[in-house]
């Protein structure tokens, strides 16, 4: 394996159109969502150990869910998760551990990735990472990998490229917000945009210059650290100055202020896992097209559900369609999937009525 090879993973979020199941104490990526036998989180980590050494993974995570890490990744020491000490988005926490790994080794070339992706064909994955990989440490690009996009779909970013080159590595014309489902039509019909995945690669010093030209009230905020880095004086910098930065995605801070983006088209099936609907699309397989994740089920003239229980429950259900029926715990969610994206206020409901406990 190639020693300059590090990724990072981002797992500290909450997932919160994901409750129940979905705690702030117990977050999506720490669960085994489809029932494979691994959370979300052990499979993004042996994904990447097919073409990255164990030992240059880094975990970017919450301070609270260090612990929770250490236990699912037993692999993994200390030294190779990097806690946040307040929630301030994605560029703060990947500047800082860019600064970290170059530190450890100014050759660095790395991936930024979710934790919470799914992604079948893992051969693909090392494939389209490595043609990545190659172009990011020959030159001084951002890369990232874009999803072609399968229909209109109005909850992700689009990345346009260039369509002129015939190259694979295609430069980024364009980031695009969430369209309405008139433009994402025109998006797929103009055949040169993709959905962004979130998934990112540079070499250590490329990132470092892009926060330096583009964001440099963070990165002097951040570079402040290069002295205690990876040493025992860390944790107290980081406590200290941490939840001074900026709370801005990195997308917002240097990919879509940059001149020197492409965008590898990716060969892998990808499923974001954002919500319940994108878990019912990815396990369905039964006849009546119900989706069941631990449950014995039983239905008669149901169709379109997502159901999952925690202890392999029994399940009867009739002349009830496209429901989401989620068990947790004391919690039981029966909720229309056409209504999933309103699951993140519900959540903040229960709160408001039964206390912060159940969220």
């Amino acid at each position: 394996m190639n020693k300059n090879y590090y990724a990072v993973i981002m797992a500290g979020g909450v997932g919160s159109r994901f409750w129940p199941v979905s705690k702030t104490a117990f977050p999506k990526q720490f669960h085994d969502m489809l029932g494979s036998g691994q959370t979300l989180l052990q499979k993004t980590v042996s994904r990447l150990e097919q073409l990255i050494p164990s030992e240059n993974i880094r975990i970017l995570t919450n301070s609270i869910y260090t612990d929770l890490v250490l236990q699912q990744l037993p692999q993994c020491s200390i030294n190779q998760v990097i806690a946040e000490t307040a929630m301030r988005n994605t560029a703060p926490c990947i500047l800082m551990a860019s600064l970290k790994i170059h530190k450890e080794n100014p050759n660095a070339v790395m991936v930024v990735a979710p934790s919470d992706h799914w992604i079948e064909d893992e051969v693909a994955f090392s494939d389209d990472l490595k043609a990545a990989f190659d172009h990011a440490q020959d030159s001084n690009a951002l890369m990232t990998l874009g999803i072609r996009p399968s229909f209109p779909n109005t909850g992700y970013g689009y990345i346009e490229y260039d369509i002129s080159t015939e190259n694979r590595v295609k430069d980024v014309a364009n980031f695009r917000e969430k369209p309405n489902y008139e433009t994402a039509k025109k998006f797929l019909e103009a055949g040169n945009f993709l959905w962004n995945a979130g998934i990112f690669i540079w070499s250590s010093k490329t990132v470092l210059k892009a926060f330096q030209t583009l964001q440099p009230n963070m990165y002097a905020l951040f570079s402040a650290g290069n002295t205690v880095y990876n040493t025992s004086d860390e944790d107290e910098f980081i406590s200290e100055n941490y939840k001074k930065a900026e709370n801005i995605s990195v997308d917002y801070a240097i990919m879509e202020h940059s001149k020197n983006v492409c965008v590898i088209a990716a060969t892998f099936d990808w499923n974001d896992l954002g919500t319940w609907g994108s878990l019912y699309t990815k396990i369905t397989n039964e006849s009546n097209e119900n989706a069941v994740v631990n449950a014995r089920l039983l239905s008669n003239d149901s169709k379109g559900n997502m159901i999952k229980t925690d202890s392999n429950k029994i399940v009867v259900i009739d002349s009830l369609n496209d429901f989401i029926i989620v068990e947790e715990n004391e919690i039981l969610l029966i909720f229309p999937k056409s209504k999933e994206q309103d699951i993140k206020q519900l959540r903040q409901n229960v709160k408001d009525t039964f206390g912060e406990n159940y969220i």
